[in-house]
């Protein structure tokens, strides 16, 4: 008696094009050995206390940072957020502060780092799914030595390009602008980006693209249809790693926009809460806890395809 498989939504899809039943019963039995192995060597005793111990070590902080944003500010100067229960003091006034002070209104900056993140994780991504299809599944001459050289671009850091590119844009007239944000966001998330959509491109049985070929399947309707699918994981993965580093970036809205009202992220508006003498530095805290709303939405909201995107590219076979 022979054990049924069943067939996900992106396999079914690809059945419907013409890929016969043998393939994609292989597909997902691979999909599930390597799921399995990969789930057994993390669900084990030692690699569940160290979670446990981690897990700790990071909401111990974060606990009393929440605590710290909801105390007055004379329980805040005078005793540590350890000592809540003994003096139990809670106020919404540091959160009303921030969003709607008279010296820094944080509540007219989220727009901006959500208009600055969104197409800055999107545009790398875009580019990079196509740059990896080229480098997986077309044949061009010299493209071991530009993958060599794409793969070396990581090790790049942004930091020694801050000057060059100012210039660049200040020449280019787009000094203060969200493109010189979006563009250096894109540029230095790339390389990154296309190796790892390359390694789970890679990753996919060439079966599948032979079988589709053979249908008579051109470069857009197996990139579309066969592989967009099976990268859902992936992408997510991707897109959650670049929606956090653009959206708490401090160093590059800063150099490029920090002196624009209009471009300006949350992030620099949070450094400038405490005031020029530090005399409000008990709103950071607060702020902290604003800022961290979006990104807390985002992950909860993909974790599912982040934990299948790690599960699937941490074995290979």
């Amino acid at each position: 008696m022979t054990e049924q498989i069943p067939l996900e939504k992106s396999d079914q899809l690809v059945v419907t094009e013409g890929t016969t039943l043998n393939n994609v019963a292989a597909t997902r039995i691979a999909k599930l050995s390597r799921s399995s192995v990969a789930r057994a060597r993390l669900a084990s005793p030692w690699g569940s206390l160290l979670a446990i111990v981690i897990a700790i070590i990071w909401t111990v902080p974060t606990f009393g940072l929440l605590l710290t944003s909801f105390r007055p500010e004379a329980d805040i100067n005078s005793t540590g957020w350890w000592n809540v229960l003994s003096h139990p003091s809670f106020t919404l006034s540091n959160y009303n502060e921030a969003l709607f002070g008279s010296t820094t209104n944080l509540a007219n900056y989220f727009v901006n780092s959500v208009v600055i993140t969104l197409p800055a994780v999107v545009i790398p991504i875009s580019l990079a799914l196509l740059a990896a299809y080229a480098f997986a599944w077309i044949e061009f001459r010299g493209k071991g030595i530009l993958f060599v050289a794409v793969f070396a671009l990581q090790i790049v850091p942004i930091q020694v390009t801050l000057i060059p590119l100012l210039t660049s844009y200040v020449n280019l007239k787009l000094a203060g602008s969200f493109w010189t944000i979006w563009l250096s966001h894109s540029m230095f998330a790339l390389p990154l980006a296309i190796f790892l959509l390359h390694n789970f491109m890679k990753d996919i049985p060439p079966s599948l693209i032979e079988a589709a070929r053979i249908d008579g399947a051109g470069h857009v309707q197996i990139f579309f249809r066969i592989l967009l699918p099976l990268l859902t994981p992936a992408i997510a993965s991707f897109a959650i790693f670049q929606f956090l580093w653009v959206w708490n970036d401090l160093l590059v809205a800063l150099t490029f926009a920090g002196g624009t009202p209009n471009v300006a992220p949350l992030t620099v508006r949070i450094a400038e809460l405490s005031g020029t003498l530090g005399a409000r530095w008990y709103l950071l805290s607060a702020g902290a806890f604003i800022s961290m709303v979006i990104p807390v939405i985002v992950f909860l909201g993909l974790q599912r395809y982040f934990v299948r995107g790690l599960l699937a590219g941490s074995v290979k076979g």
